[in-house]
């Protein structure tokens, strides 16, 4: 019998990109060489997945579970769109979003060899992008809104009617929000914009007297296209802070493909 070890397989995994069975399997073969093993899976073309780690991936799925507890977002990328819609690859999505709303995140880890089979099947950079869990605390309201498996949102409050949250999350799948609050804005983002905007206004020649109130009402615009709070529901003029009142929305992830 061959003399290797998990660790073994897991190393020849990891260097040549192969599934574990495959891996496993030449290293049956070549008797525990490490170097011949390698040989005979580039022969078989089973060590090609790691060479495409630098492909565009903008394809996939986005996939979401949810219980009575919270839920979780899986967003899974692929090369095409093709590969997207296989059986495949919409099982592992969906087992992926399960495995992160059961255990967060690190649950994904169970699945590594699972997503490596399917790189190798498909032959395509696949790779999980966003991947979050929302365990909803007492008093607090959750919604999560798929759109078409190209875009997914979960977004969570508290003070906020259901159906009010839920044309939230509507709109943030609509407007693509970057940010909740200006807060989150980091500050050297915010002087780069204004310094940028400064060096627009003076060319169009406004007054001097009238720079200044100009950037801001011009970074406050800017804003509104990043930030949450400060858009426009589909663009209206009510903005989704006055939208929610005195409720307050705690938290919001999206995930969007292409």
């Amino acid at each position: 019998m061959a003399d290797f070890s998990a660790k073994d397989v897991q190393e020849l995994r990891k260097s040549t990109g192969a599934g574990m069975m495959d891996a496993k399997k030449a290293l049956t073969e070549a008797e525990g060489d490490m170097e011949a093993a390698t040989n005979i899976l580039r022969e078989k073309g089973l060590a090609k997945a790691s060479t495409r780690t630098d492909r565009d991936n903008k394809e996939g799925l986005v996939v979401i579970a949810q219980n009575e507890t919270g839920a979780a977002l899986v967003q899974l990328k692929s090369e095409t769109d093709f590969s997207a819609k296989s059986d495949a690859f919409s099982a592992l999505a969906q087992k992926m979003a399960e495995a992160v709303l059961a255990d967060g995140p690190e649950g994904l880890a169970a699945l590594e060899a699972e997503l490596e089979d399917l790189k190798l099947n498909v032959k395509e950079n696949i790779e999980v992008g966003t991947a979050v869990q929302y365990l909803t605390p007492e008093g607090a309201v959750l919604d999560a809104y798929l759109h078409g498996a190209k875009a997914g949102v979960l977004i969570e409050a508290t003070g906020v009617d259901a159906e009010v949250l839920h044309e939230i999350a509507l709109h943030v799948a609509f407007a693509k929000p970057t940010y909740l609050s200006r807060d989150e804005v980091p500050a050297d983002d915010v002087e780069k914009e204004r310094a940028v905007l400064l060096e627009i206004t003076k060319k169009e020649g406004k007054p001097e007297q009238a720079w200044d109130k100009i950037v801001e009402g011009r970074v406050n615009s800017w804003f509104s296209d990043r930030v949450l709070l400060e858009q426009g529901v589909f663009g209206e003029k009510e903005t989704v802070a006055q939208k929610i009142g005195d409720g307050s929305i705690t938290r919001f992830t999206l995930a969007t493909i292409g």
